[in-house]
């Protein structure tokens, strides 16, 4: 049952795994969804292809996240695309390494806080101005910060980024919330997580705002 038809969405890194499969997923569901990559242009073009095929609208933009200037021209596209209304942010690219701490290099920590952390925020921000009432923000965490801690120093960096968004997404819910748009993360799981995505995307979680599940455990 189609339950996002004429709502439109951006999904960042959404060339292949998790965002590939997000979009599919809200498109599936009847939403307008933008597809967003850097590199991988074949594929997101392959995606947008699927996703007509199944009767939505769908464009491609490429935009590198990592650098400062990423999410602003992203968001300038995404508006040039989308007019003056966007119901549903994915916010998926990011880096998920699993070096260990010694072998990371400061321009490693930095672009995968640049991608993880500074991006979406930044990609928050700019899109803002077109989300309306009811809009949804949902972050994919590359893990859940309890995991990370459990398999130790190797993942410290992947740790502190799943702990700066879920933060990140509960500020957001909070001074969000009065102009009526929710903000939500997601802790990846091998299979499935497109689907909780689309929940939250629909007007049937209008009341679920802050939450960061599983690995959220307050």
């Amino acid at each position: 049952m189609q339950t996002l038809t004429g709502k439109t969405a951006v999904v960042t890194g959404a060339s292949r795994g998790s965002g590939r499969a997000a979009a599919l997923a809200l498109a599936k569901a009847g939403a307008q969804v933008i597809v967003h990559y850097r590199q991988s242009a074949d594929q997101a073009q392959a995606l947008v292809a699927d996703i007509r095929a199944m009767g939505s609208r769908s464009d491609a933009i490429a935009a590198d996240l990592a650098s400062p200037d990423g999410p602003h021209r992203l968001a300038r596209r995404v508006r040039a695309i989308v007019g003056e209304r966007l119901d549903i942010l994915v916010a998926n690219a990011g880096i998920h390494a699993h070096s260990a701490a010694g072998d990371s290099t400061v321009d490693d920590f930095t672009r995968q806080f640049a991608l993880d952390v500074r991006a979406p925020y930044f990609l928050v921000q700019q899109l803002l101005p077109i989300m309306c009432k009811g809009s949804s923000v949902v972050f994919l965490l590359p893990c859940t910060a309890q995991a990370a801690a459990k398999r130790g120093p190797a993942d410290a960096a992947e740790s502190a980024v799943t702990g700066a968004v879920q933060t990140m997404s509960r500020h957001f819910a909070h001074a969000l919330g009065e102009r009526g748009v929710r903000v939500n993360a997601i802790s990846l799981a091998p299979e499935g997580h497109e689907h909780v995505v689309t929940f939250l995307a629909s007007d049937v979680a209008r009341w679920i705002t802050g939450a960061s599940t599983p690995g959220d455990h307050r």
